[in-house]
């Protein structure tokens, strides 16, 4: 398995390390994203799938909002708050 490539934007690339430090993936996108951050549940119960996965643009507005957001995304995983109150059990 082969290094995956950096984002040129410091403040994207620890968003993207952040995520992949909370088991998320990052796959090679084919259009207009530079990347797709995926997530390590993938659960259709966990928000029908909407934040199941999350792009990662080149060139965003605002590349400081586009990593928070990246963070909230992340962080709002419900799949993940359930196994991490199961753990706690």
């Amino acid at each position: 398995m082969g290094k995956r490539p950096r984002h040129h934007d410091k403040e994207i690339e620890e968003a993207i390390a952040y995520a992949e430090s909370k088991g998320w993936r990052l796959e090679k996108a084919s259009g207009h994203a530079w990347g797709v951050l995926l997530c390590p549940y993938n659960d259709g119960l966990c928000r029908n799938g909407i934040f199941c996965r999350n792009s990662v643009w080149s060139t965003p507005k605002s590349s400081h909002n586009h990593a928070r957001d990246i963070r909230k995304v992340v962080d709002g995983c419900t799949a993940a708050k359930i196994k991490e109150a199961e753990n706690k059990e």
